[in-house]
């Protein structure tokens, strides 16, 4: 390739920008609409799967990236996966549905607050506030809405529940009180010997034997179940036929949820075993039940134990009880340190707690003592001198956030609010479906009236417009995954709207556009002074939309706020569709020889007019 071929490349003239510019404007196009089909069950993923799968090159590389979810401890890891083990009906973003789209429970409690001080209330519901967001998150429930109600001298909590079935053991779990610990380090803890580890290993490679010849038997087509009732250790499942019913995706340790719902189909037995924390799992997949978020399947498995160093007498726990709780902590506030000014949090114990803590401190002088939330570690300060008074102050390298989370967190634990569940409501699945499906048809419909009027009024501009709209709603939809948006009905109804609002800027151009060629202005001159004569307009008019969006925003409630937000999504983002995307579009347009007519723009019979005035 020569010099001058390299040079129009990497510095274009205006035309060859201006080809850049649509290049990359198809790109962007093409990626949002990938990011919007995949994670979906659709013909479009199902396509994208066959055609990975179908590739010899890409289906053995393992370059896509997934995230996986841990559900013991909800941890995420990243992992790279080869075409052929992929479903793209699974792999991407899903959508993040509200409670009147996927179904649901409403949940609202009181909170007693007359023992606790005016001015602390609203901190301790807010520590509330964040240990049932915590419990909420280990039923499976992405993204739970907990928030607190003042009216008066009432508060509330009120929880709302996407997706959930059980909806029992969540308000048993919601009930609740929040657990606060002290524990100190565990002088007992041992560390396994060469010895015990060689017998440990020698030991799990005996089971891995036991497991393999199981896996023989059940490939040869001894019954499954009575294989289960022989060998299996899970106690679940074992005197069932190693039979678990009604299984959801996220239920299992990732390496069962990726044989049961990525590898296998009904009736088939993995030919290899499947090796988790807990041991070796014989998998068979016995039915899928329904599709979509609301996939179940029905499978039997065989687990066979491994040794861990529990096993052989190894007390691995680092930490140990000191039996302080916060049954004894009195109050958690933040106060900033007077010499360096960096905020600490301050706690005080009853007498109890005092004497107990006295205690502790001074068998712990230069060694960490940990602080427990519900089973989880929060701060695990050192312990400088023995502390007699009943207080003490946590100090670390605390944000003045982090340090009013944690005090947060500790008088949930230490001020624990009774709340009493006064009303329940419960979303069925099929309503929320329904009302998507009427959305769905409202937005359709007031679409396709947009693309006549367009088409009809404005012509070529009306085609580019409906063009650079299809580009704004896949963005819209990229978006709503990647945030995520949790959709709700109001959410939706934000988002038709800025459809319109979308086009409106159009309008505002065109017109401006139709001007400048009656003046006589040549078609591709007209784009840029049309588009900059109708630019403040169109800034002007989005920008008192968001400051409307901004304060909905601010001052609503939960539905106004969804509303606010994708309509103040859908306002930059059609700022962005009208001024940058139809504008290439029509520039790139006027330079063809068929889009020199006059008429294409809808000006010509009102310029025959002019003339007819001017003679």
């Amino acid at each position: 390739m020569s010099t001058n071929s390299w040079k129009k490349i990497f510095t274009p003239g205006p035309y060859g920008r201006l080809r850049w510019a649509i290049i990359g404007i198809a790109v962007l196009f093409i990626f949002a609409l990938f990011i919007d089909v995949t994670g979906i069950n659709n013909p479009v993923s199902r396509g994208f799967t066959n055609v990975a799968k179908a590739i010899p090159i890409v289906r053995d590389i393992p370059v896509w990236p997934q995230i996986q979810l841990n559900p013991i401890d909800n941890s995420k890891s990243l992992v790279f996966k080869s075409a052929k083990d992929l479903d793209f009906t699974k792999y991407g973003f899903p959508f993040t549905e509200g409670l009147d789209l996927k179904g649901g429970a409403h949940l609202t409690y009181d909170a007693d607050v007359t023992n606790i001080p005016q001015a602390d209330r609203a901190s301790a519901l807010n520590g509330v506030r964040d240990v049932i967001e915590r419990r909420v998150n280990t039923l499976g429930v992405s993204e739970p809405l907990v928030q607190t109600n003042q009216q008066g001298n009432t508060w509330r909590v009120l929880v709302d529940l996407a997706g959930i079935t059980d909806v029992n053991t969540a308000i048993k779990m919601i009930g609740e009180t929040p657990t606060l610990e002290f524990k100190e380090q565990n002088t007992n803890v041992a560390t396994m010997t060469p010895e015990l580890t060689a017998k440990m290993n020698a030991d799990n490679a005996a089971i891995k034997l036991q497991a393999e010849d199981v896996l023989k038997k059940a490939l040869a087509g001894e019954d499954f179940g009575a294989l289960a009732k022989q060998y299996s250790q899970d106690p679940g499942s074992k005197d069932n036929g190693g039979l678990y019913q009604g299984v959801k995706k996220g239920q299992f340790v990732a390496q069962l949820d990726e044989v049961i719902f990525n590898k296998l189909k009904p009736g088939e037995i993995d030919t290899e075993l499947v090796q988790s924390d807990f041991g070796y799992h014989i998998v068979k997949l016995e039915k899928i039940n329904g599709t979509g978020t609301a996939e179940t399947v029905d499978m039997r498995h065989i687990l066979l134990l491994t040794k861990k160093p529990a096993d052989y007498g190894i007390v691995s726990n680092e930490w140990s009880d000191t039996q302080l709780t916060g049954k004894q902590l009195t109050k958690a506030s933040v106060e900033l340190n007077p010499s360096t000014g960096v905020p600490e949090i301050s706690l005080e114990f009853n007498s109890d707690g005092a004497n107990l803590f006295a205690d502790i401190t001074k068998r712990n002088v230069g060694k960490p003592v940990a602080i427990f939330l519900d089973g989880q570690i929060i701060s695990s300060p050192r312990v400088d001198e023995a502390i007699l008074s009943g207080k003490a102050v946590i100090n670390g390298n605390f944000t003045l956030t982090d340090a009013k989370l944690l005090a947060q967190r500790l008088n949930a634990g230490a001020l624990p609010v009774p709340i009493k569940l006064i009303s329940q409501t419960t979303v069925g699945a099929s309503l929320g479906s329904e009302s998507v499906n009427k959305s769905l048809a409202a937005g359709i419909f007031g679409l396709i009236l947009v693309i006549i009027f367009m088409l009809a009024y404005y012509r070529l501009p009306g085609l580019l417009a409906i063009m650079a709209l299809g580009v704004y709603v896949a963005l819209n939809l990229m978006f709503f995954k990647l945030i995520p948006v949790t959709l709700t009905l109001a959410g939706i109804a934000g988002f038709i709207l800025s459809i319109g609002m979308a086009v409106d800027a159009n309008v505002l151009i065109f017109e401006r556009l139709k001007e400048e060629l009656r003046a006589g202005r040549e078609s591709s001159s007209a784009v840029d002074e049309g588009f900059r004569r109708a630019w403040s307009s169109v800034r002007d008019s989005n920008i008192s939309s968001l400051i409307t969006c901004v304060i909905l925003y601010w001052f609503g409630s939960s539905l106004v706020k969804g509303f606010a937000f994708t309509l103040a999504l859908g306002i930059l983002l059609s700022m962005f569709s009208a001024v940058t995307i139809t504008r290439q579009l029509l520039k790139l347009f006027s330079h063809w020889k068929v889009a020199k007519s006059e008429w294409l723009y809808g000006v010509g019979k009102k310029k025959a007019v002019v003339k007819a005035e001017n003679k």
